[in-house]
């Protein structure tokens, strides 16, 4: 126990035990700040910490910066130091880790307590400015070691190693929790990247093949698809559509490519037949008539 509790021991306390066990005592007062010291306890080593933030904090006043106001709640497992209006709290210093505490002679407005912090391992001593309870918060904090130090003794060592425990255990979950938040965000990112990669440029849309304006040429027929040739007979002739087997004044059209040797239509076919036999009859007078001009001796 430190020189400023053993001071002030003689003084009654000014809170019931279950107050301070079952629930906190809260104060408002303002924060200079924290800073590190070399040792864990004594007067003199918390004065010159004081020394320090109050300059310090009297720079930061000239530049317009105010002195933050906190909530200090203290019970016999620590004392936090909470934003007054959103409850949130800025520190949590375990009763196990602060090693000194002690109100300023000189300056009634301040008290200061020294902690050592639970991840550097460092010795910061805590400052603040209370303009009328500065004296009566560190009687609550050396009450509240009082209470504790008691527990410690009727449980034999164990309440503070489970709450060693405990603390230990909830500092792990908080990384985990913040593991696993990133985990998530890499995943997010990576369903990202695989469902771009996915998608075809054009958003997705397969076309054909288009001309200069971006436009799908016409085809009133359907493609032909050519079948394998066979080398014991020679592969059918396509056939055309129904649908444009006749033109516009309802007759077929002539198609080389799939017509027969003698495959014309009924009109073209007739005419053929006329012109055929007129050839013929030609041919024949033709040939008497230049039989019998030699012998009358015309050309």
């Amino acid at each position: 126990m430190s020189r400023a509790f053993i001071r002030k021991k003689d003084k009654s306390w000014m809170h019931t035990p279950e107050a301070l066990a079952k629930h906190f005592i809260a104060y408002n007062a303002k924060f200079l700040g924290n800073t590190e010291v070399d040792q864990p306890k004594g007067t003199e080593v918390v004065r010159d910490a004081v020394r320090k933030l109050k300059f310090q904090r009297h720079i930061k006043k000239s530049e317009g910066q105010k002195i933050p106001k906190v909530e200090l709640q203290i019970s016999i497992y620590g004392v936090k130091i909470l934003d007054p209006k959103s409850k949130d709290v800025q520190h949590n210093c375990q009763l196990h880790r602060i090693s000194f505490c002690a109100d300023d002679k000189t300056d009634k407005r301040i008290f200061t307590f020294i902690c050592k912090d639970s991840e550097s391992n460092k010795h910061l001593c805590y400052v603040f400015d209370s303009e009328k309870c500065a004296e009566e918060i560190t009687l609550t904090i050396g009450q509240a070691f009082d209470l504790a130090y008691k527990k410690f003794l009727e449980s034999g060592g164990k309440d503070v190693e489970t709450r060693k425990q405990i603390g230990s255990l909830q500092k792990r979950i908080q990384e985990l929790e913040t593991e696993n938040s990133e985990l998530k965000k890499q995943l997010r990112v990576m369903e990202e990247q695989m469902l771009i990669a996915q998608v075809p440029p054009g958003g997705g849309s397969s076309k054909g093949p288009t001309d200069i304006f971006d436009m799908v040429p016409f085809s009133p027929v359907a493609p032909l698809v050519p079948l394998p040739a066979s080398s014991a007979s020679p592969p059918p002739a396509p056939v055309r559509p129904a649908e444009i087997r006749k033109d516009v004044f309802g007759a077929e059209p002539f198609d080389p490519f799939i017509c027969g040797a003698a495959d014309f239509p009924p009109d073209i076919q007739s005419r053929l037949d006329e012109m055929q036999e007129g050839f013929k009859m030609g041919l024949t007078v033709e040939g008497a008539v230049f039989a019998l001009d030699p012998l009358d001796g015309h050309c």
